[in-house]
């Protein structure tokens, strides 16, 4: 007995505290626990709950690659389930057998092809940019996030995926716009007013001029934003760029070679940086007025402003602009597609057609000018 009083005296080895004798505290937990669940009592409720199953299954699963999904993709998909929520509940919908469709199992091909006509003739055509209800791509957009949506019902509730059905209508995908490559002259204007010298030693303007100087390096803007300072190696004159996209492997990362220009505006930008009380950011790129981390907003609008400061038309300038510019530069220059795809991390050689295509005809006239005379 008195082993007994001596077990049962000993602490627990456990992370939890031991289960107690059910008490009134007990009995008010699991009131409290069951009143903060909240009854779905109605379609609208209904088909949020289902969204949010959708959110949780995508946070807890990977892609056909074999990735954990990124939260922007997952909003995209959630925020198409919600596209889908309203346009149900703002209008009656009667499905094929007859039934009025209240909740997403109700939806069949035929909803799904009026809900997407819906959405091509109140938002795809008015946004076309030649303002004769041209077609932008926006419902092919739509559609491709909304899968995900019907894949998760196919596989958790058994409801018959309308993608599969043959009476399903599909969208064409947007056809790409021509790339835009910014002039030699544009880039070292930019570079030129926002270059280290007197009244231009300030935090923003030194900031500014290494981000424009990291764009020359052919960058994707979500790449850029998401560099880390333990990502830098200046005196490698290297950087590392952890892979966004597709089917690399997120451990991994691509080694960018640097400009001597490139570093030396980087480490005058470290220098500057514990200006930001937010300094001890991991992020490369803070923002303005002890602002954290930059987000492609704040890049977005640097670009613009830079570009009017230097007399230029904002409206023709985008951070993508200088990844067309660099891999322009490059070819030009005689580098091979080979080192400009394993730079960027292509797969294809369809990228890099594509991001040349701008001043293909202009480089190959210059080639053959270089040839001179080919008969005596």
């Amino acid at each position: 007995m008195a082993e007994a009083v001596q077990r049962g005296a000993r602490k627990s080895a456990l992370r939890a505290p031991r289960r107690v004798a059910e008490s009134a505290t007990d009995t008010d937990t699991r009131a409290h626990s069951a009143a903060s669940v909240r009854a779905l009592t109605s379609p609208e409720d209904v088909r949020a709950a289902l969204i949010g199953e959708l959110d949780l299954h995508l946070s807890t699963t990977t892609n056909k690659h074999g990735r954990p999904f990124q939260r922007k993709t997952i909003n995209a998909y959630v925020n198409a389930g919600k596209a889908l929520s309203s346009w149900i509940g703002a209008s009656q919908h009667v499905n094929a057998v007859g039934v009025e469709v209240t909740s997403f199992t109700d939806v069949d091909v035929s909803t799904a092809n009026a809900f997407f006509r819906w959405w091509y003739q109140t938002k795809d055509v008015p946004k076309s940019q030649d303002g004769k209800g041209g077609y932008t791509g926006g419902v092919n957009t739509t559609q491709r996030n909304l899968r995900a949506l019907f894949l998760y019902l196919s596989e958790e509730y058994d409801h018959p995926n309308p993608y599969d059905d043959p009476k399903f209508h599909r969208y064409a995908a947007p056809q790409l716009g021509k790339p835009r490559t910014l002039s030699e002259e544009f880039i070292q204007d930019t570079l030129d007013i926002t270059a280290w010298g007197p009244g231009r030693k300030d935090f923003e303007t030194t900031r500014d001029h290494a981000l424009l100087r990291v764009l020359t390096e052919g960058l994707r803007a979500e790449e850029i934003l998401n560099i880390r300072v333990q990502d830098l190696d200046l005196q490698g004159a290297v950087l590392v760029v952890v892979p966004l996209k597709m089917d690399r492997n997120s451990l991994d990362g691509r080694v960018i070679p640097l400009q001597p220009s490139t570093v030396k505006a980087l480490q005058r930008y470290l220098r500057l940086r514990p200006m930001n009380k937010r300094h001890t950011e991991p992020w490369l790129w803070l923002g303005l007025n002890n602002r954290p981390r930059l987000g492609y907003s704040g890049l977005w609008n640097m670009t613009k402003r830079v570009a009017e400061r230097a007399g230029y038309d904002s409206a023709e300038v985008s951070p993508h602009c200088w990844c067309h510019s660099w891999a322009d530069d490059l070819k030009a220059r005689g580098v091979s597609g080979e080192h400009i795809m394993a730079i960027r991390g292509w797969k294809s050689p369809a990228m890099l057609r594509r991001y040349g295509a701008d001043m293909a005809s202009q480089r190959a006239v210059n080639t053959m000018h270089n040839l001179g005379d080919r008969y005596a």
